[in-house]
Formats: C-alpha cells, structure tokens, sequence
C-alpha cells in the first residue's frame, strides 16, 4: 500500500506550486484534511476544535446532514446552468425576506465580488465617484477596497494609503478614509466634499462594535448629504442575527452584501438594496449610459444556493441564535476569566458570536485602538491554543452551533494552559 503523504511533503509540494506556499488565505503550515461537526483534522491527522469555521461560513458546523442532503439532492439534476434555476430565485426570495434593505439582489461568486459591485452601483446611482471608508475596514480585494485595511503608516486622515502593489494614484484620488466610530469626523469630511457617493461600512468592522448611536448617525449623515450608506455585512449576514447587522442593530442601509452564511459553505454572495436602486442592473429600465453591467459564470449557482436555503431554513428555528449567543458568552467569560485571575490586562472585543482578544487595556473603538500592546503575548496565545488543539485566526474566534459541551471543556483547558505560558513568560 503506497504512504499517505504527510502534511509536511504536503506543505513542500504547496511551495513548489503556490506562490508563500499557499492560497493567500491562512497560515499555509497547516494542511486540513476533513472536517466534520465541530471539528477538523490536519493531514498528519491532528485533531482541532474548529473556531476558523472557513472563516464565517459554517455556522452549522462542518458537514451538516440536512444540508448535505439537500446538496446531494441537487447535485444530479445539475451543478450549474448560467442561467436562471429555482434554487436561485427561492434564495433571493429568503434573503428579501429577512434582509431590511433588500427589496432585490444580485448574486455573484465572493463577498469581495460583492462589495465591488455594490460601490459601482453607488457610484451610478448618485453620478458621484468618491467613497468614503473606515481605516482598518475590509471589503474584498478590490482597488477601492485595498486603500487603508491595515496600514502601516499612520497618516493623517482622510489620506489612504494603498495595502497593495499595482493600484493607481487615480484610485486614491477617490478615496477619503474616516476613523471608525467618530461621526464629527464624517460629517467634517461630508461638510467638504460634496461628491460622495457612498459611505461603506462594516457595521462591527472586523471585531470593533460600533459606539451606540454610531450607525444611526452614519444613517442621518447619508441622509442629509445624500449619500448612499453601504453595510458590509458579508460577516455579520446571517451570524448576529438573521436579519443580520441590520436587525440587531434597528439601523437599514441603502446597499448591503452578503457572503459566506448565504451560501452554505459553497462560493456564493450576494448585494441588495430597493428596486428603485437595484433598477441600474437592468439596461431596458435605466438605458445604456446608466446601466450597471454585472454576469459571472456561478452568480446563483443551484448547488450553492441549495446549501444556502438549508442553512437558513435551520438558523430560523427556535432557539438558534439564542444558542448560538450562549456559547459565545460561554467562550468570552472563560477567557476573560482565565486572564483577569493571572492579572494579564485585556479586552474582550467584538459581539458573542464573533470576537477576540486585545492584550491592552484600552478600549477598542478603532482601528489605531485595536492593537495589542505586547504582540508577542497574542502569538503565543494563539500557539498555544493551536498546541492544544484549539483552531482558529490570529484575529477572530468564530462560535458555531456544532460546538458542544466536550469542545467547550477542550477549549477551556486550552486557555487555561495558554494562560500560563503568558504568566511564564511575563515573569
């Protein structure tokens, strides 16, 4: 019988491949081989409790039976047409349904993808080309989207500065970048230019909830400006409430797009917005000269969009979020225990169904604030919760409903042990 390959002749066949050795997502020095409910496996067959769930999308854990039947049900009537299919249109009947803003949507491939088409669409809507964004936010990959997500420098605002090679100045011309959670700020900028077309925005950029008040004042601000307001909610869709961001927090934008929930672990996202909006993807409606052009070989794929359905049809029973909700406040307070008891300043930043830890003792309201004070203390916790079997990113734990009561008692030794080492290295 011929040897597996183990993952470090894995690891050396990525480098040989793949540019860094891997797809530009994760730490390449791990391989994962499968996972199952709430957990995954490397391919030397390490056994991890997953809190990276793909990053968002396997809310349900890995391998859901109902949503892998509904996949297996749709895999031999077709994988996917181009063309308009059933599953498609129930989905974006679901996501009309629960999303406030949504009146109508448009599906594509990545959230990334999304946020592009939804600050074209706002730039054809108003016929005005800047964008205003928050340093720190992050909205795909795209040459808007790449000014100022994690800067190195930190200049004076409203400058961007690019996080990637191969973007023209011309781009940053139309750009203005806002600290987070600082309406004067906004409306200073709002005050002086008048050709904004769009405000976007996560409303919990990356792990920092907003201030109350804060998205209602984003709200007015579009209002009186008349500017579109953008909600980024490819994280938050789905995770901190079913109708998302959105909902929890009793504020609706004009746009919003959604990834990765929507599409049940399989690649498909999503932009809403009115009709009166949406109409610019319609060239009979608005004509030549004002049509948004958009088409992409899986937008509303069946297989996707069959995964999708399932997944939500599952997080609309009683008690999901609620549940959901627990175990995330379940995973705060043991962490935050653990290191208030060994004296270890620290803050617990983000909402109970997305969040991580700052060593500081500051509070997280943007992204100058959401540093740690000691970055090697963060490393070392995170390697050692990877030491224990613990997976997750150097900058998010994503809770799931597939955690269960065992995973939760792995996680809690975990922390307690990577507590330690913290106060062993302090001393």
């Amino acid at each position: 019988m011929q040897k597996l390959s183990t993952q470090a002749e894995w690891i050396a066949r990525a480098q040989a491949v793949l540019p860094a050795g891997g797809f530009g997502n994760f730490d390449p020095g791990i391989v994962i081989a499968r996972g199952e409910g709430s957990r995954v496996w490397d391919e030397d067959g390490n056994e991890y409790v997953d809190y990276l769930i793909g990053s968002g999308p396997m809310l349900l854990g890995h391998g859901h039976p109902e949503v892998l039947e509904a996949v297996f049900e749709q895999l031999p009537k077709g994988m996917t047409f181009f063309a308009n299919n059933a599953k498609g249109v129930e989905l974006a009947e679901a996501i009309v349904d629960a999303v406030p803003c949504c009146e109508q949507v448009r599906f594509v491939a990545s959230g990334g993808e999304a946020d592009m088409y939804a600050i074209r669409l706002a730039r054809a809507y108003t016929g005005r080309d800047k964008i205003l964004k928050f340093e720190g936010g992050y909205h795909g990959m795209s040459a808007e989207a790449q000014m100022s997500l994690a800067p190195a420098a930190r200049v004076n605002f409203p400058q961007p500065v690019p996080d990637s090679a191969g973007i023209p100045q011309s781009v940053a011309d139309q750009m203005l970048i806002a600290p987070y959670n600082d309406l004067a700020a906004v409306e200073a900028l709002l005050s002086e230019h008048d050709d904004v077309a769009a405000i976007i925005a996560e409303p919990l950029q990356r792990i920092i909830p907003p201030v109350p008040g804060y998205l209602q004042g984003l709200r007015d601000l579009c209002d009186r400006h008349g500017v579109l307001l953008i909600f980024d909610e490819i994280v938050t869709g789905f995770r901190l409430a079913y109708g998302g961001a959105q909902e929890r927090y009793g504020v609706t934008p004009d746009i919003c797009t959604l990834g990765k929930i929507i599409g049940g672990g399989f690649p498909l996202a999503a932009l809403g917005a009115s009709a009166d909006i949406m109409r610019h993807f319609d060239k009979a409606v608005v004509g030549a000269d004002k049509w948004l052009m958009q088409l992409g070989t899986l937008s509303g794929n069946p297989v996707a969009a069959a995964a999708g359905l399932k997944t939500m049809e599952i997080l609309r029973r009683e008690g999901a979020y609620d549940r959901l909700r627990a175990i995330g406040g379940q995973l705060q307070k043991m962490q935050s225990d653990a290191l208030t008891q060994a004296g270890i300043a620290h803050r617990i930043c983000g909402d109970e169904t997305l969040f991580d830890i700052y060593f500081t003792d500051r509070p997280c309201r943007d992204y100058r604030d959401a540093q740690h004070d000691d970055p090697g203390l963060s490393a070392l916790y995170n390697d050692m919760l990877r030491r224990l079997g613990i997976f997750k990113s150097a900058g998010k734990l994503y809770p799931s409903l597939a955690i269960t009561e065992a995973d939760l008692d792995q996680t809690k030794a975990a922390v307690l042990a990577a507590v330690q080492a913290l106060v062993m290295r302090r001393t």
